[in-house]
C-alpha cells in the first residue's frame, strides 16, 4: 500500500527518491506500508521505480541490499544508477543490446556506432523479450516500465527521453559501449565488409553505379551501403558520438 508523503506511521516506511527518479514517484516522497515479509526491493517496484533504475538503497544512512526486510518507521533513500553502469561480463565482452519495437531510430543509431542492438520491428510481447534478454545476455533497452520489471530479464535500462538524440546519449554515458562506427548494417545489425562494384552490381540502380565507386555489403541480408545523399548527416551523429564518449569501454 502506498500513502502520502507524510509522517510514515506506525506501519510504514518513508521512502525519497532521488530527482533522476521522481518521474517515477510523484513528488519524489512517499509513505510504503511493509508486512514483515516483503523485501524493501518489492516495495520500491511497487511505488513504480524499476529496480534497473536504482543504484543504491539506503536505510536510515547504511546502504542496504534489494532484499533488505523493511522495518516500520525506516527512512530509505533510493539512488539512481551511476554511469558508467557495469552488467555481468562486462567490461570483460561487448556489451550487447536488445531494444523494445518503440526504440527503432535508437537501435538504428547505436548499429551505426557499430553496437551490436537486437531490434524486431514488430512487437513480439514482453515474454519473449525479456526471454531472449536472458537466452543471449542482453541489456534490454525500454520505455515500459512493467517490461522491466519482469524477473526474467538479465540486465535492463529505462530510457528516459522521447528524443532519438537524446535517448542516444543517454545508452552511451550509462554503459558506455564499444564503439565500432561503420562496421554494422543499420537495417538487421549483420557485419559489414567491403565490397567492389561488380561485388553488389546486380543490387544497384543505374544512377548509383554510374555515381559511385565504395561499397560495403552485409554479410547477413546482402544490404548494400555507399556514401549517398544522407551521408554527411550520419558522419555527424557518428563524430559526435566519439567526441562525446570515446570508444567506449563495455
Amino acid at each position: 500500500m502506498v500513502g502520502s508523503a507524510s509522517a510514515t506511521g506506525a506501519t510504514g516506511i518513508h521512502v525519497r527518491v532521488a530527482p533522476e527518479l521522481r518521474l517515477f514517484v510523484r513528488g519524489g516522497e512517499a509513505t510504503a506500508a511493509v508486512d514483515g515479509v516483503s523485501t524493501l526491493g518489492h516495495v520500491v517496484e511497487s511505488l513504480g521505480v524499476p529496480l534497473t533504475e536504482v543504484g543504491e538503497l539506503v536505510v536510515d544512512g547504511r546502504p542496504v541490499p534489494v532484499s533488505h526486510t523493511p522495518t516500520a518507521g525506516e527512512s530509505v533513500e533510493v539512488r539512481p544508477v551511476r554511469p558508467p553502469q557495469l552488467t555481468p561480463g562486462a567490461p570483460r565482452v561487448p556489451l550487447r543490446f536488445l531494444l523494445d519495437v518503440h526504440l527503432g531510430t535508437l537501435a538504428r543509431r547505436l548499429r551505426l556506432l557499430g553496437v551490436d542492438v537486437a531490434y524486431e520491428s514488430t512487437d513480439i510481447g514482453d515474454p519473449a523479450l525479456a526471454t531472449r534478454s536472458a537466452a543471449e545476455r542482453r541489456v534490454l533497452l525500454s520505455r515500459d516500465r512493467g517490461l522491466l520489471r519482469r524477473r526474467e530479464i538479465w540486465a535492463g535500462a529505462y530510457v528516459y527521453s522521447t528524443r532519438p538524440d537524446e535517448q542516444l546519449r543517454e545508452v552511451l554515458r550509462r554503459f558506455a559501449p564499444r564503439l565500432r562506427p561503420w562496421t554494422r548494417c543499420t537495417a538487421c545489425n549483420g557485419e559489414l565488409r567491403e565490397a567492389t562494384k561488380a561485388d553488389v552490381a546486380d543490387r544497384l540502380e543505374a544512377g548509383t553505379s554510374r555515381s559511385y565507386e565504395v561499397f560495403a555489403e552485409c554479410g547477413d541480408c546482402g544490404r548494400v551501403y555507399w556514401k549517398g545523399a544522407h551521408h554527411e548527416k550520419l558522419v555527424a551523429i557518428v563524430d559526435r558520438a566519439v567526441a562525446e564518449y570515446g570508444a567506449g569501454t563495455g
